[in-house]
């Protein structure tokens, strides 16, 4: 049930949902388990007078980070933070904490990329990405963990982590044998690819219904003029800027911006289009609840597999087994 309360009757524990667009404030996310009073003075600081508590929401393991574990959004000049880099060389953490750790401190980087996409950022943020794309090739155990998070909120930075770690999984099955494929590059792709939306009002990302013919026409622009800022900045190679341009063609020709169909899209804008279709199936929008899993999958099986590539939606299915 959500209730509607004021900001002075928030208690620690409760799973709030801030009304502010994400500028507004300074958490990584819109909706999230307050636990600490400091969470709270920020809320009254930044001057939002009510919010909306879901009484019964469960906890995600996303969500179930101690204060220290959840910073609040860093616009300093580095995309890749020191608290980063020292989570992902910690031996000691365990897989599912490491795990929380690496999909937060990711939302961070894409976050502060999305302010300044420059050559210079995105060069630094593909360092960082770097170091998660390893993780997820050599430790089966937190790559498990990854695949299992779950967040009520949905904005393009949790989005376009998520579909980061999704694709990077399945190329690894799918490409695992092939050394021609750079994955440190094919992974910053698969992170960056709605890197277009940089351009599109916030207003028509976070639309809670349906867009307008208009709004629709620009957003599906957003492929192509994310593929326009990696080949102007020149930090990823053509084949994995590829991944930005084709992430919304469909098997079936029915996608955009080229109407591409079967093999005339590259295999890397194949796996991404099953990760970002998975992606926004699972994910909690105002418009529509959060699908499980299996739900997801019985969808994109029954309902849309001519738009995938069938053995590449077959071996994401095998990811979640």
């Amino acid at each position: 049930m959500i209730k509607r309360i004021k900001v002075s009757e928030l208690k620690v524990g409760m799973f709030v949902e801030l009304p502010s667009s994400w500028h507004a404030h300074p958490f990584l996310r819109n909706s999230f388990i307050i636990n600490s009073p400091k969470q709270i003075e920020k809320i009254i600081e930044y001057g939002i007078a009510e919010v909306n508590v879901r009484e019964e929401k469960r906890v995600a393991s996303l969500e179930n980070l101690s204060p220290e574990e959840q910073p609040e959004k860093d616009f300093s000049a580095n995309i890749v933070s020191e608290k980063f880099k020292e989570v992902i060389q910690d031996k000691k953490m365990t897989p599912q904490k490491k795990a929380e750790a690496v999909h937060l401190h990711s939302v961070n980087m894409i976050s502060k990329l999305w302010e300044k996409p420059s050559g210079e950022n995105i060069a630094q943020f593909k360092q960082g990405i770097m170091d998660v794309v390893d993780l997820i090739l050599a430790d089966d155990a937190t790559s498990h963990h990854l695949l299992q998070l779950t967040s009520h909120d949905y904005n393009t930075y949790i989005h376009s982590v998520n579909v980061g770690i999704y694709g990077v999984s399945l190329a690894k099955v799918i490409l695992a044998r092939e050394n021609k494929h750079d994955m440190h590059a094919l992974g910053a792709g698969f992170f960056l690819h709605d890197i277009g939306k940089v351009y599109i009002d916030e207003a028509i990302i976070t639309k809670p219904g349906k867009l307008t013919e208009e709004e629709m026409n620009l957003m599906r622009k957003h492929p192509s003029m994310g593929f326009k800022l990696l080949n102007d900045t020149k930090q990823i190679d053509e084949e994995s800027r590829l991944i930005v341009l084709q992430h919304h063609e469909r098997h079936n020709g029915t996608g955009y911006p080229r109407k591409m169909r079967g093999e005339e899209i590259h295999i890397y804008g194949r796996i991404c289009s099953v990760a970002d279709v998975f992606d926004a199936l699972v994910s909690e929008r105002p418009y529509k609840k959060m699908l499980k899993p299996f739900e997801a999958l019985t969808i994109m099986r029954d309902e849309m597999l001519d738009h995938f590539q069938r053995e590449v939606f077959e071996k994401f299915v095998l990811l979640f087994q």
